[in-house]
């Protein structure tokens, strides 16, 4: 074994490196950036998760490569940002004149994009089975249909993995998921996707393994046992609940409160899960070697979907070109690394999962497939990485209100353009993270110079753009963001207010409540 010497704040250590070196990646679903009493302890309580933050590296400047999951997910199995692999829209999504199916009304026809993952690349999991690891996958997939499912991409096992985004069955069994056995009718998912994994662990324990637990949690339909429910009902009421919960996006109502219990609960039963695994890697004497990840698929859902949490102060949520669609919690735990601090305010991408994790244990990287992503171990050991640009291109509208957009972010600066009008708008993330100063106007030059950037590089990769609807009807947007603003959200508003009444029960058999679309 070999030794490295690391100088902490406090005294000299000698952290002893593993020769077997395993990865536990735990990747949430929808989970916002503030949806973590590590951040917010005013409402949520995640123990667990915030023990990997606390024990590891917590990226502060830590993002999803796309607003929505398909492309997330997608980058951080190839380390290309979605622009390259060209999944830019949840898999199942409407794009082209498919559109007007949705009834939006809409300016543009959405861009098409890649319905599976391409099998030409190297996968993560494919460079690590390379090296001697047995992969692992359970919980959500959503890259393709069958033929491209996780066995086809690297994983020598499948629990729960396929082509839908949510969970059919909801958090309960039946589960109604062909690759996932149904428990006892009444069965946690997200427990039993711990289980599994703790499971593949303690026959592996001897082998190097990469264990990739991908939670349905905390996607919609939010459910939660009847207990949570009161839980958080009761920590809403004593906070105090405001008269209103939401105001008008540019296409829906945006949430602006956390004091939904039913997602409360959800949360806490994912941390239950999280809790599951980690203290199985410590009974199995793997916690010394083990990398943890930690991470989620784009922000928290604030409009559309369940509206189930607000990711105040960033804006936004899930789906939407602003910082609380793209900001993640990104948590890297190296036990054999210690870092003089471990907070990190570098901007860094889901991208860079692929070649940081081949770095730490010892593999060769392979630039011509994470293209788009770095090593983090220089971060990780309290060191500095060349900047560079992040860039996201999202085309679309999708069900949450965001708009057809890219992004690119260089430092302090982000610029977002509109495909819309052609509008651009620049914020310096470090002074208004809650982007609500637009200063492209005083910056001409920094805006041109990444507008530039940005658009070599979609040029570059071949990226497909949306475009105008020659049968768009102003008269008709019009008609529905007007039936939006108005008995859509009062729905909303009259929904939240009965999610926190003493006698509230779900529509359903479980005790939950919205189905969503992807």
């Amino acid at each position: 074994m070999s030794l490295l010497l690391i100088t902490s704040c406090k005294t000299e250590q000698k952290v002893e490196e593993p020769e077997q070196k395993n990865i536990l990646f735990i990747l949430a679903d929808d989970f916002g950036y503030n949806d973590i009493s590590y951040r917010n302890d005013n409402f949520y309580e995640t123990p667990n998760i915030d023990r990997i933050a606390k024990e590891g590296t917590a990226f502060n400047e830590g993002y999803a490569a796309c607003q929505v999951c398909s492309p997330s997910r997608a980058s951080i199995l190839t380390g290309k940002f979605p622009a390259r692999h060209g999944i830019t829209d949840w898999i199942g999504a409407k794009s082209g004149e498919e559109w007007r199916k949705k009834n939006r009304f809409s300016k543009l026809l959405p861009a098409d994009y890649n319905h599976n993952l391409a099998k030409d690349y190297v996968t993560l999991p494919e460079a690590l089975k390379e090296e001697g690891y047995k992969t692992f996958f359970a919980g959500k997939w959503h890259l393709g249909e069958k033929g491209s499912w996780p066995e086809d991409h690297g994983f020598d096992i499948n629990i729960g993995g396929w082509d839908a985004g949510s969970p059919h069955g909801g958090y309960f069994a039946p589960y109604k998921n062909p690759n996932l056995k149904s428990g006892k009718d009444g069965e946690n998912l997200s427990m039993r996707l711990a289980k599994e994994t703790v499971k593949f662990m303690k026959e592996h324990k001897n082998e190097k393994f990469f264990a990739y637990l991908s939670f349905y949690a905390v996607h919609g339909p939010i459910q939660t046992t009847h207990d949570k429910w009161k839980k958080y009902q009761e920590k809403a009421l004593i906070n105090g609940v405001e008269e209103k919960g939401f105001k008008m996006g540019t296409f829906l109502p945006i949430r602006q409160t956390q004091d939904n219990p039913i997602y409360g609960g959800l949360v806490e039963s994912m941390d239950d899960a999280v809790g599951v695994v980690l203290d199985g890697l410590k009974e199995l004497g793997l916690d010394k070697n083990t990398i943890i990840v930690f991470t989620s698929d784009n922000g928290g859902v604030s409009a559309g979907d369940a509206f189930s949490t607000s990711n105040l102060p960033l804006r936004g949520g899930k789906g939407y070109q602003y910082e609380g669609g793209i900001k993640e919690p990104y948590f890297i735990k190296v036990p054999w690394i210690k870092s003089k601090n471990n907070q990190n305010n570098t901007p860094v991408s889901g991208t860079d999962f692929y070649p940081t994790l081949l770095d730490l244990v010892g593999a060769k990287l392979r630039p011509e497939e994470h293209q788009d992503g770095v090593s983090l171990v220089p971060l990780l050991k309290g060191e500095k990485i060349k900047e560079r640009p992040l860039v996201w291109h999202y085309p679309h509208y999708g069900n949450q209100g965001g708009e057809p957009s890219s992004i690119i972010r260089e430092g302090d600066w982000k610029l977002i353009h509109y495909y819309e009008d052609g509008r651009d708008e620049l914020y310096n993330i470090t002074l208004d993270q809650e982007e609500k100063n637009n200063v492209v106007l005083e910056h001409k030059e920094m805006a041109s110079n990444l507008k530039t950037k940005l658009f070599d590089y979609l040029a570059e990769v071949g990226a497909n753009f949306p475009e105008k609807d020659p049968l768009y009807d102003a008269e008709k947007e019009a008609a529905y963001l007007h039936k939006v603003s108005t008995k859509t959200m009062q729905s909303l508003e009259k929904q939240r207010i009965n999610f926190l009444k003493s006698d509230f029960k779900p529509n359903d058999d479980w005790w939950g409540s919205l189905q969503t679309m992807d």
